[in-house]
């Protein structure tokens, strides 16, 4: 690639993992002289594509059109879950696409043959996109088939990250001031390498982490990305709770549906009790635990009675959070195939009455925390996102990127 600057654009769709990918583009090209730029502006497009619903399909497509069309020079590399489903497809867009699959895009990236004009501007470093908190992927694929999803075949069999390199990742994103690490994953919580699961790597993490921080700064911390309810293990709930939030007390556990039938008929590994038992478990040990979801509403077959399932248990479990997610066809997916889809206006009341629910149920979580004292993550001045993931006031002098105590 060559050494002056160019300019390059990258567009991120769908989910943490993509995004954590999409930021390692980013710092690979801005490490050998890229300077980030407008779609229109830029010497290289690169689009990250997601493939998980129907919807998301269309907004992926969309996504590369517009690329083209925005710039009718510039290369664009398309890359992601959608490419890996059908890469003919994406192929077929446009004269200047190229499809590389994503195990081979540093690859690609580094031999920059496809930098076609001369650089322009001066060259500059990236330090993660302005980002306060930082992902890491320690976890790729997924051996479960839920009806309704396609990504295991997009991603292919679990696989897990050697310890050694997350922990140096991490070690070396604390020495440089970052005080928030994310751990990503397809299915984070099936994390399995040289015998040591989540809750080993998260112990690694903390310890070699511990003390790389200033006199007067908090030692970073740890967030999990999202977990499956079956792979939360009785000794993660235990570190959990004793890591005194250097693992953050917020769990991002998909519920999907609150009846144990739709769960049954979308493949999920567990039912609504065990969901339940899980939440009682987890409030029981980690009182100070904040829980937020991704619910479908609208999964074909789903009745009024099993929705009312779902906001019951939804309720129960006091979410600070719901991700709704209208059912959306995905070809290739046994659910896309049944007979009993759901009517679109019947799939749109009843996410609004699921978003209404949500947004009731995070304003009675920040209640119940008023008066508690958290730290918090400075995003921008004035704005800090708390251990529990509420959005809070501070001052503005306050340095972003730090730490800070506040009081809810």
């Amino acid at each position: 690639m060559r050494r002056g600057a160019f300019r390059f654009a990258v567009v991120n769709l769908g989910c943490k993992v993509n995004r954590v990918e999409a930021d390692g583009f980013e710092r690979l090209l801005a490490g050998r002289g890229g300077v980030p730029s407008s779609q229109a502006e830029a010497d290289l497009i690169v689009v990250n594509t997601c493939t998980v619903t129907g919807e998301a399909e269309k907004k992926t497509r969309k996504a590369v059109r517009h690329a083209l069309a925005a710039n009718e020079e510039a290369p664009v590399i398309v890359t992601g879950c959608a490419t890996e489903i059908d890469a003919a497809a994406y192929e077929a867009l446009g004269s200047r696409e190229t499809v590389v699959p994503k195990a081979g895009m540093a690859l690609y990236l580094e031999e920059g043959a496809f930098l076609s004009r001369p650089p322009a501007g001066a060259a500059s470093v990236l330090p993660a996109d302005g980002r306060t908190r930082i992902g890491i992927k320690v976890q790729d694929g997924c051996d479960n088939a839920c009806t309704y999803c396609i990504v295991h075949v997009a991603r292919g069999r679990a696989t897990s990250r050697n310890a050694d390199e997350a922990v140096a990742e991490a070690v070396a994103l604390a020495r440089a001031g970052v005080r928030e690490i994310v751990l990503t994953g397809i299915n984070l919580g099936s994390y399995d390498a040289d015998g040591l699961d989540l809750a080993d790597l998260c112990r690694c993490l903390l310890d070699e982490t511990a003390d790389l921080h200033g006199p007067d700064e908090e030692p970073c911390r740890f967030r999990i990305g999202s977990v499956e309810p079956m792979d939360v293990s009785m000794d993660f709930i235990g570190l959990l709770a004793e890591a005194d939030g250097r693992l953050c007390r917020h769990l991002h556990l998909p519920l999907q549906s609150g009846s144990s039938k739709v769960l049954r008929e979308m493949g999920r590994p567990y039912d609504a009790e065990e969901y339940r038992q899980l939440v009682d478990y987890l409030r029981t040990m980690v009182p100070e635990i904040a829980l937020t979801t991704d619910i479908i509403v609208g999964f074909p077959g789903e009745t009024d009675e099993d929705f009312a399932d779902t906001c019951d248990l939804a309720r129960y479990a006091a979410f600070s959070k719901i991700h709704v997610f209208p059912y959306s066809r995905r070809e290739g997916t046994p659910a896309a195939e049944c007979p009993d889809q759901v009517a679109p206006d019947v799939k749109a009341a009843r996410a609004a009455v699921l978003r209404a629910l949500s947004d009731k149920l995070a304003a009675a979580d920040r209640a119940a925390r008023a008066g508690t004292a958290e730290l918090a993550l400075v995003e921008r001045p004035g704005h800090a996102t708390t251990e529990s993931y509420h959005e809070v006031a501070v001052d503005p002098a306050a340095p972003v990127g730090a730490l800070v105590a506040v009081t809810l």
